[in-house]
């Protein structure tokens, strides 16, 4: 574990939470060389060796969603799919084609295909040679979206190792969110008296914008703000010492989560570029820049492949084993397949590439180096902090203002994604699969935060959401009640 001191002139933290890209996928090919950010000394990344099975040349949109939940990522790092807790099996990084078969694709090598950086992904190939690339950042856990996405904001997933159901959410509403033994960083920002902020995807597609972070206890869909108003109000004074971006998820309810900017598999991935951008751009611009850090980076891999095996992790140790959301027995000791982590500043050297593991949790232990205050659970409080990446003791003034533009999607492309999808049809899939519980769930519980009368309350409580008979029920329910909970 390293711990810097943080450098007293970041006074404001940013980070930008992106979707299910593995680092091999996207820079494995990119041949990036640079100065060892903690030895001063040339280095390169852990990139993609000779010999490897990966594959050049990756699709700006997938044809099949790649799997991703806990057994699908157990097969993909060991080659088995049993597992009933205990020491995490060994791992050999050989069952990714053989799990992306399972999806019906006829062409599981495109699993293994991974981006040519400098020609597919402008935009964070710039800020890689620009700034920081951590090429050892972990998802936090061999698993999918929701948990590894709540390890950034509690540095835990309260025990939680699967994308929730209906039946646990239904829970949840009754404990007004998913609550932790600790609470979140937000609690701990609160009672330092420390100001944040959360901005939601673009509004459109609508069910899109709903972000995941308002499943919290504690964080209620009207604290969030669109992403609409982030470049107006970098313009403006900015009070605030965190803030959290949380993507447009596409159109989830369809499962083609298209015309969103996560960068999800089933989107194109160029639209993800062009947040990445915005969101640089407007800091940069910002009277706050030469005070800011901002982390890029993506919750999980989404089953892409990536060949360095994931180490041993320290367990949270604020959940006991088979623990009420824990349906396999994990005790969160070993890490999830790498992703891609930038880290950002003025302060940042140019070129850095930094070796040290990282993971989520090393998000909450960098705002508690920074702001002073207590771990959250035992990953954070021996997690590495990306503090050492931002301590130049003067600030850079040769730090590019604008970033390439994304490569361009033309018109045609556009109107013949959706072609190349494997949509499931919203009257017959299943509601109770991936992640439509969990955002339906927001939706449910902003409605009970923003109910005044107790009675409509207790008739929240009363309707679960198995009452939907497909995913087009959920769609109507979410253009029914979603544009009145967002009111800002």
């Amino acid at each position: 574990m390293t711990t810097p001191v943080a450098n007293p002139q970041i006074k404001h933290v940013f980070v930008l939470m992106l979707e299910n890209r593995s680092f091999d996928h996207l820079l494995g090919f990119s041949g990036l060389t640079g100065t060892d950010a903690a030895t001063g000394q040339s280095t390169s990344i852990d990139g993609i060796p000779g010999g490897n099975p990966a594959i050049k040349g990756a699709t700006n949109v997938m044809g099949k969603d790649p799997l991703h939940e806990f057994r699908d990522v157990l097969e993909q790092l060991t080659g088995q799919r049993d597992y009933n807790g205990g020491a995490y099996p060994k791992i050999n990084n050989a069952g990714f084609r053989k799990n992306y078969a399972r999806t019906g694709s006829q062409t599981p090598d495109d699993i293994l295909k991974c981006y040519d950086p400098a020609t597919q992904l402008p935009v964070m190939t710039a800020l890689a040679n620009e700034f920081a690339i951590c090429d050892q950042w972990y998802s936090s856990l061999p698993g999918p979206t929701w948990p590894n996405r709540f390890f950034v904001h509690a540095a835990s997933s309260g025990g939680l190792d699967h994308s929730p159901t209906i039946a646990e959410t239904a829970e949840w509403l009754a404990l007004s969110g998913f609550p932790f033994v600790n609470g979140t960083i937000y609690d701990r920002l609160n009672q330092k008296g420390k100001a944040w902020r959360i901005y939601r995807g673009i509004k459109l597609p609508l069910e899109g914008s709903i972000p995941s972070v308002a499943a919290l206890k504690g964080i209620q869909l009207s604290d969030t703000h669109p992403y609409e108003n982030f470049d107006s109000d970098m313009n403006n004074s900015y009070p605030f010492d965190y803030t959290f971006i949380e993507p447009n998820y596409g159109d989830i309810i369809s499962n083609t989560y298209s015309g969103g900017q996560s960068q999800h598999p089933m989107d194109d991935i160029r639209h993800g570029e062009a947040l990445i951008k915005s969101t640089y751009e407007s800091i940069r611009k910002s009277t706050i820049w030469l005070n800011s850090l901002l982390i890029i980076t993506y919750d999980e891999h989404g089953g892409f492949y990536d060949h360095v095996a994931p180490p041993a992790a320290s367990s949270p140790g604020d959940t006991q084993l088979h623990s009420r959301y824990n349906s396999t027995g994990f005790p969160f000791d070993q890490y999830g397949v790498r992703v891609p982590a930038l880290v950002i500043s003025a302060y940042t050297g140019k070129n850095q590439i930094s070796h040290l593991p990282y993971d989520h949790s090393s998000i909450p232990a960098t705002l508690e180096n920074i702001f002073g205050m207590i771990p959250l659970t035992q990953r954070d409080a021996v997690s590495n902090t990306v503090c050492s990446l931002a301590s130049l003791p003067f600030p850079r003034t040769d730090t590019l203002e604008t970033l390439p533009d994304p490569v361009p999607i033309s018109a045609e492309t556009e109107a013949l994604a959706p072609a190349i999808r494997s949509a499931i049809k919203e009257q017959i899939a299943p509601v109770d699969s991936g992640n439509l519980p969990g955002f339906l769930f927001v939706v449910q519980k902003s409605q009970m935060e923003q109910e005044p009368l107790a009675a409509n309350r207790a008739l929240i409580l009363q309707q679960p959401i198995e009452r939907f008979k497909s995913r087009a029920d959920a769609r109507v329910y979410i253009e029914i009640n979603l544009p009145g909970l967002l009111k800002n």
